[in-house]
């Protein structure tokens, strides 16, 4: 079985916790010796993880990017099919927060999604298994430890899931921007699919019409259009911020 590489303090320390067992070896630059380096060490060795110490200037080959000194070789990446959906979605109570990318195909942007939707309370990430951005060491970086928590579930019809959804229950929100309604207009409350649209082309239109709802993002300043990751965290949280204040109404 061939090995990875994922690097970066916090995703290295993400998969040591949540799936040691992936974890093969643990590389650290020589001199690293701070408190979170020390921890990192600490959890390893829980977890019965060798560890190895190598050149900074040789773990600059291994990796592209900043890898702050800290590289595992672990097992490869876990991308779940359409099945896990099901089985999310079963053992979930109250009302579910799905993440759709419409092809987003950044690795960095798709790190960053990542990382909102975990933080957002979000169930799951899909995306289309074609001419989308997928798990790499970058991807894991960038997210900072979410890639390892949040399921990222590549489907092959993204409109057929998107209509299995709708009969569970589902509420399909789309973003565009020229849909009339805002965001903050819309209710986010209820079991929903936010959808995400790719970088500059938005979302396909076989995906814009499974959508039960279109909204976008006002924009006051000079610009028309926000980074996808940004505008996925402002909508993310939009959604968790009217969950809250719904919650916070009923203890009332």
């Amino acid at each position: 079985m061939s090995l990875e590489k994922i690097y970066g303090v916090h995703a290295v320390e993400a998969l040591l916790r949540h799936h040691p067992k992936r974890v093969k070896q643990v590389w650290l630059a020589e001199g690293r010796s701070e408190p979170r380096v020390q921890a990192l060490v600490e959890l390893a060795t829980l977890n019965k993880v060798a560890i190895g110490q190598a050149e900074r200037r040789e773990m600059d080959v291994w990796v592209e990017g900043v890898h702050q000194g800290v590289v595992a070789d672990v097992s490869p990446s876990q991308v779940w099919g359409e099945a896990m959906l099901d089985e999310l979605l079963d053992r979930t109570e109250g009302a579910p927060l799905l993440l759709v990318l419409d092809g987003v195909t950044d690795p960095h942007n798709l790190g960053a999604c990542l990382r909102s939707a975990d933080a957002a309370g979000a169930l799951a990430v899909i995306v289309p298994k074609d001419k989308s951005a997928t798990l790499t060491p970058v991807v894991r970086k960038v997210a900072c430890g979410a890639a390892e928590v949040i399921p990222l579930v590549a489907v092959t019809n993204l409109a057929r899931t998107l209509e299995k959804l709708q009969q569970r229950g589902l509420w399909v929100v789309g973003t565009a921007g020229e849909a009339e309604v805002s965001i903050y207009d819309q209710d986010l409350t209820g079991p929903t699919i936010l959808i995400m649209g790719a970088e500059g082309k938005g979302m396909r239109r076989l995906t814009r019409e499974h959508c039960d709802y279109l909204v976008h993002l006002p924009m006051a300043g000079s610009v028309s259009s926000l980074n996808v990751s940004v505008a996925t965290g402002v909508c993310l949280f939009e959604a968790q911020r009217q969950r809250g204040a719904k919650a916070k109404a009923k203890k009332k």
